[in-house]
């Protein structure tokens, strides 16, 4: 079985296990061999002003991930994975969903798209002149038709795990496969919000359990996973803990000092993550108070009074 010897390197080497680069990922990807990487997986910036990217034209944006994609292309394996996690532009209020204007640069440089993943989740900003988002994307390329695909580690339980055939040659056997069904593609994972067990002083990370269904599906042990884009270090770690290669750069030092320190205790089993496939938490089962509204309705047609308000003007409830 592939093992990580725990050192983490600062330069690319095919014969290392761990790479944290502090830099442009321009200038790791130059280092790292033609068609090396089976997953590339990343979250890159989404040019909305946040602490750790500069502001620019949407067009002027589009040119520095398009170069990126270049190099990503070039490094990947004929049976590797591109895995680009985005959100939406916003200019003025509008919005633009960057999805839909990256998938053109992978498409010219010969990727076939496998499926558009919808990341769901249910805390995030709160809009007034708009619905709340709630969702990212992920858009899934390959390079060929011969790429690594394995479904049986990444099922999640079935609905209904005691139907049966009712008809036919099968009838009366069970119909469904016994390790789990296809995950689809519309993910219910929490995000990292300040009491998520994972979060760190990084705005905009991503969930360890979110990469580590890429990881699983997409590669096998000893596989390189890169990160372009890399953050706090959660492809790493997702890679590190399933027996892969990771590496991944990142300009900030204090990410990269996170990056490292969340790497070592994965290492060394002290990392603390949402396990994958946890239900998601709902507070009305758990019995949480604060799902008891604090108003009530007089009739269908007027609004809520809070308690406190219906007793002032009614003396009694």
């Amino acid at each position: 079985m592939f093992k990580n010897n725990g050192k983490i390197y600062n330069k690319f080497d095919l014969r290392r296990k761990i790479v944290v680069y502090q830099g442009d990922c321009l200038d790791l990807l130059r280092d790292i061999p033609d068609e090396s990487l089976q997953l590339i997986v990343t979250s890159p910036p989404y040019n909305i002003g946040k602490e750790y990217e500069t502001k620019s034209k949407l067009k002027q944006y589009l040119g520095q991930q398009a170069a990126v994609i270049k190099e990503c292309v070039r490094t990947l394996s004929p049976h590797g994975s591109i895995c680009w996690q985005v959100g939406n532009y916003v200019d003025n209020g509008s919005i633009v969903p960057l999805d839909t204007i990256l998938y053109p640069i992978f498409v010219d440089f010969g990727l076939k798209m496998r499926n558009r993943i919808i990341w769901h989740f249910e805390h995030g900003l709160h809009c007034s002149k708009r619905f709340s988002g709630r969702y990212e994307t992920i858009i899934w390329f390959t390079k060929s038709e011969d790429y690594v695909f394995n479904l049986d580690p990444v099922r999640i339980p079935q609905k209904y795990p005691g139907k049966k055939y009712f008809k036919g040659p099968n009838a009366g056997k069970y119909s469904c496969n016994p390790l789990g069904k296809n995950p689809g593609d519309v993910w219910v994972i929490p995000n990292v919000k300040s009491n998520h067990v994972e979060k760190t002083i990084h705005p905009c990370q991503f969930p360890v359990e979110l990469i580590e269904r890429f990881v699983l599906s997409m590669t096998n042990e000893g596989d390189w996973v890169f990160d372009p884009f890399s953050g706090t270090g959660t492809s790493i770690v997702a890679a590190v803990r399933h027996n892969r290669r990771g590496a991944g750069a990142e300009y900030e030092r204090k990410y990269i000092d996170v990056a490292v320190e969340r790497i070592e205790q994965e290492l060394r089993g002290t990392l603390k993550t949402r396990p994958m496939n946890r239900p998601v938490y709902d507070p009305v089962l758990a019995g949480n108070s604060l799902t008891k509204a604090p108003w009530t309705y007089l009739d269908d047609s007027e609004q809520p009074l809070l308690i406190k308000e219906r007793k002032l003007k009614y003396g009694t409830l």
